[in-house]
């Protein structure tokens, strides 16, 4: 037992494993991890891009690796356990982040929502299998999935009206709204082996891509009056990666300024 409540957040001698690690959110759940002293790495489906990642993140003064693992390819999967042994020779956290987009709107074609369905539920469910087992087989272990608002609430089309943005985009909905309930799933089917699984369901992230109007639009409609900064994700995935939550499984941690809460 930890002499100090803070103690128990910190991610000393864990190793940390985020997938999609040099993404939006995945970049800032690295640094979060790395910064608490886990053992952090990231996967890219590129292998030319995994020295870059990692002296991108040495420039942050942080030690993150680099590995090469596509969802993408679901044979290759299994493989990841092998990696990763031979690097760290276990896995403490697993982030489940890496999303495929590649539905633009509604009407985009067929194929467009079957890809997406290939990374987004059956790429997670196995490679969250792999890693489930090998934590189970270890004692325990935390699993954090990457959820978001859409999978929590409907789209709000007012958002969007008269912009060049579309937020009605039916893959995206239907996989974050699945992953809340496999998060439930997964807490329950390894609870035994004292693995624990949470979700985090993130609000809309502010970048200097979003458009002015939709941001005053999307502000209004939380309770905190601003979308989310870069650095918002990191006290809940250092929480719920740490054993400051230990006795937390199958949640769902809305990230969102209130948006949900209205």
């Amino acid at each position: 037992m930890n002499t100090h409540v803070l103690n128990s957040f910190s991610l000393t001698n864990k190793t940390v494993l985020i997938t999609g690690g040099a993404g939006l959110y995945g970049k800032q759940i690295a640094i979060a991890c790395a910064q608490a002293g886990g053992e952090v790495f990231v996967t890219s489906r590129e292998e030319s891009r995994l020295s870059g990642i990692e002296a991108e993140f040495r420039n942050l003064g942080l030690n993150v690796r680099a590995i090469q693992f596509d969802q993408e390819q679901l044979d290759a999967i299994p493989s990841i356990r092998g990696k990763l042994d031979a690097l760290a020779g276990k896995c403490d956290v697993l982030v489940n982040n890496a999303v495929a987009r590649t539905m633009s709107h509604y009407n985009a074609p067929l194929e467009a929502f079957a890809r997406s369905m290939a990374v987004n539920a059956t790429g997670l469910f196995e490679l969250t299998r792999v890693i489930g087992d090998w934590m189970g087989e270890q004692g325990g272990g935390s699993i954090i999935n990457i959820g978001s608002i859409q999978g929590m609430v409907g789209p709000e089309p007012g958002l969007y009206e008269g912009l060049s943005s579309n937020g009605l985009i039916p893959d995206y909905f239907f996989h974050k709204g699945g992953m809340i309930n496999f998060t439930r799933f997964i807490a329950s089917y390894y609870g035994a082996k004292k693995v624990r699984c949470n979700c985090i369901s993130p609000g809309g992230f502010q970048t200097d891509k979003n458009i002015p109007e939709f941001v005053a639009r999307y502000n209004a409609k939380t309770m905190l009056g601003r979308m989310a900064r870069a650095d918002d994700i990191w006290g809940p995935i250092v929480f719920l990666a740490s054993d400051a939550s230990l006795y937390i499984t199958g949640t769902n941690l809305p990230v969102d300024g209130g948006y949900t809460a209205k």
